[in-house]
């Protein structure tokens, strides 16, 4: 009779730059659409758990915000959580794009001295044309003589079983952290206004969606409908005009979009209630911040 393998759990960690493809990597990772996607940098302002379970093992996800260089307070807070997201990390996933150069010194050598197991992510490799994937690994490799890096599509999934068996093996042997049927540590109100805020991404250009911030008041669930209402805050009059638009067209598009999302993910029929505000420059104002959750 063969001996049970021991049960592995632990955190891993997605780092990068912003726009690097972390929140579609952590989709892809958990089969399940937890951290919002857009082609525009700096969506992911929270730490976001996504976890897979399976009988040999948890790993649980945590997608971050993009590392950069904080302008203002709310930038300060999303770097807290990136730092936050290192102290209990069991793996980390440094992640690039194709396109990239070595210019993530800083954020690579404080990750480096937690001494966490570090695996080196090389995204969008369906992008790459003739040798330019084998390329950049042999240039990731000369830049970084600890590297072993492992090219993969968020997109497409190429290469992220392989990748997920790296992270496995690093895993320590420990009981699961989360039920087995859990799939996220973030409340229906927290994927809510994630999934409204992912949609002002899409619609609008600019500032505002850097501007907007989604706060879900109310989350009601009956047997066949869940009903929702929710407010966006921008920072200015003039982003509140365009927020809802002409004759109150454009809050009606984002309603609509916002509601055929919401609908899918809980596999419920949605009555979505917007209403938009002004919060004057609340992101540079810490009691504000820390009344959105930041």
């Amino acid at each position: 009779m063969t001996e049970a393998k021991p049960f592995k759990s632990g955190f891993v960690t997605i780092m990068g730059k912003p726009n690097v493809g972390k929140s579609t990597l952590m989709n892809q990772l958990t089969g399940e659409r937890i951290s919002i996607i857009s082609n525009r940098a700096q969506t992911t302002r929270h730490r976001i758990f996504g976890i897979v379970t399976t009988p040999e093992h948890q790993i649980v996800y945590s997608d971050t915000p993009g590392t950069l260089d904080p302008s203002y307070k709310l930038q300060e807070r999303m770097m807290g959580f990136v730092k936050k997201s290192l102290e209990d990390a069991d793996v980390i996933l440094f992640m690039v794009e194709l396109g990239e150069k070595n210019d993530h010194q800083e954020w690579i050598d404080m990750a480096r001295r937690t001494e966490i197991p570090m695996i080196f992510v090389v995204n969008k490799s369906d992008l790459g044309k003739g040798s330019q994937v084998e390329d950049k690994i042999t240039y990731w490799k000369e830049q970084l003589d600890w590297a072993e890096p492992v090219a993969v599509s968020a997109v497409t999934g190429e290469g992220v079983d392989q990748l997920q068996q790296q992270i496995v093996d690093y895993l320590p042997e420990h009981p699961p952290y989360f039920p087995e049927d859990e799939l996220t540590d973030k409340s229906e109100r927290f994927i809510t206004a994630e999934i409204v805020r992912e949609k002002i991404f899409l619609q609008y250009k600019q500032e505002i969606p850097y501007s907007s911030e989604v706060v879900v008041t109310s989350f009601k669930e009956e047997e066949k409908i869940i009903r929702i209402a929710a407010e966006i805050f921008v920072e200015r009059d003039s982003q509140k005009g365009i927020i809802i638009g002409k004759k109150g067209e454009s809050i009606k598009n984002l309603g609509i979009a916002a509601r055929q999302e919401l609908e899918s993910f809980f596999g419920k029929q949605i009555h979505l209630e917007t209403f938009v505000k002004v919060e004057k420059d609340w992101r540079k104002d810490d009691s504000k911040l820390k009344r959105f959750g930041y």
